[in-house]
């Protein structure tokens, strides 16, 4: 099993959660995050004012998923996600070494 985890432009999780489930991806956890990367922040105008935003608003999303998915997920992430720019975001694929169902206690592959 893996959990892939991508950081995202927010405007694009619409289009990723389509493909996910296009993919066969059945659950999905999105949180609001903020970062810095190659963007390195940009330049805001408020009031006449300009300000520095180092941190940048993003969408992490984490899926787990069977070995035998983890290709066609991060190609579905990263079709839906791309724009072609600076901060399209980042794709890590980790291991994950078990999972239960809370609910019935399901373990291991059976559990996702």
């Amino acid at each position: 099993m893996k959990i892939v985890s991508a950081v995202i432009r927010p405007n694009r999780l619409q289009d990723v959660k389509e493909a996910l489930s296009d993919a066969g991806v059945v659950g999905l956890t999105v949180t609001d995050v903020r970062g810095a990367g190659r963007q390195k922040g940009q330049i805001e105008r408020y009031r006449g004012s300009e300000y520095s935003v180092d941190l940048i608003p993003k969408i992490k999303l984490e899926v787990a998923i069977e070995d035998d998915q983890v290709e066609t997920v991060i190609q579905a992430i990263r079709n839906a996600a791309y724009t072609g720019e600076i901060g399209d975001g980042k794709i890590f694929v980790l291991p994950l070494d078990d999972s239960m169902r809370i609910r019935t206690g399901d373990r291991g592959e059976s559990s996702l």
